[in-house]
């Protein structure tokens, strides 16, 4: 069988090695870029044609998901009708290796008769779009990994990496958090784990509460009848200050020792003081604590040390509330 170990490592260290050169000709045009997209009062319209198109739709994807909001424009269609998606206040990236790709070059007057703003990412200044544009991030040449020299793969890579570089740097200037990532991401398991509990915590009905004087049987009642069937009880006095919990592994314990009495005072087993969360803490770290600690779920709790919530490991896990 041949071995084709060589060839896919040179294209690595070729690739690798274009990305390194590019670092090291980075200058001010990227903050010149940055600024623009900053001050940019619409959207970020990424256009480019073939693989420059696909390395475009990744570009204004990450954008997006970063809070700039993008979106990319197939160069073909805009000349047939979608450049009326674009614009007075809008700004265009728009992305050609050779600078000269046809489709790309010929919309250029019509956003400059707009006055919107051009980023070019080309490999040379001299180019048609280098020298069309406002701004101008010049790849440099360089050969292509394939072992016939043709098919776009140093410059898709450099293309794309510069590409990230310049979404990262508008996302650090616009001051993006993890909060406004989770936002625009309520679907995926990253969007989640950034989510505060407080928006998956159980609540209200669901909240497994117990005010005292109360007995075992009482805790266990509740335990059994609230929604969900959630693993504990809670106790609380009239202003809904937490006062301890008290679990079903409590029970289990207890019964495993015979010491389980249905009408002792819950508050002489229950735990005093336990494990608590804040509303405002995120999913991903609430998970890590209940894991370290080796705790199915946490009560929540407001700056007041009022109750306001339940999280449950499944919860966090994406599972959803039982019941």
């Amino acid at each position: 069988m041949t071995n084709y170990l060589s060839t896919a490592r040179q294209v690595l260290r070729l690739e690798g090695q274009a990305l390194l050169r590019l670092e090291a000709n980075l200058g001010q045009e990227i903050n010149d870029a940055v600024d623009s997209i900053v001050s940019c009062p619409g959207r970020v319209v990424v256009t480019g044609m073939g693989k420059a198109g696909l390395v475009g739709r990744k570009i204004a994807a990450t954008m997006a998901s970063t809070g700039v909001p993008s979106f990319f424009l197939h160069p073909g269609e805009a000349a047939h009708g979608d450049l009326g998606q674009v614009v007075v206040g809008d700004l265009v990236l728009a992305l050609s290796n050779s600078g000269t790709t046809a489709e790309v070059v010929r919309l250029l007057p019509a956003f400059k008769g707009l006055a919107i703003p051009i980023i070019a990412i080309t490999a040379k200044l001299d180019s048609p779009l280098g020298q069309m544009a406002d701004v101008c991030l010049a790849l440099g040449d360089h050969d292509e990994a394939c072992p016939i020299g043709l098919a776009p793969t140093t410059s898709s890579t450099v293309m794309l990496g510069l590409g990230d570089a310049l979404a990262m740097a508008a996302a650090e200037a616009k001051g993006t958090s993890k909060e406004d990532f989770a936002r625009v991401h309520p679907g995926g398991n990253l969007g989640r784990s950034l989510t505060p509990i407080a928006e998956l915590m159980r609540t209200d009905d669901r909240l497994p509460t117990l005010r005292l004087p109360a007995t075992l049987r009482d805790a266990v009642s509740v335990m059994g009848a609230t929604p969900g069937r959630p693993g504990c009880a809670l106790m609380i006095d009239d202003n809904t200050t937490l006062l301890g919990v008290f679990t079903d592994g409590d029970l289990r314990r207890l019964v495993a020792e015979e010491r389980a009495q249905l009408d002792q005072d819950i508050s002489l087993i229950m735990t005093r003081k336990p494990l608590h969360l804040s509303p405002k803490d995120r999913a991903l770290d609430a998970e890590a604590v209940l894991s370290l600690r080796a705790l199915d779920q946490a009560p929540v709790i407001d700056p007041d040390g009022r109750l306001v919530g339940l999280i449950d490991i499944q919860d966090l896990a994406g599972g959803g509330q039982s019941g």
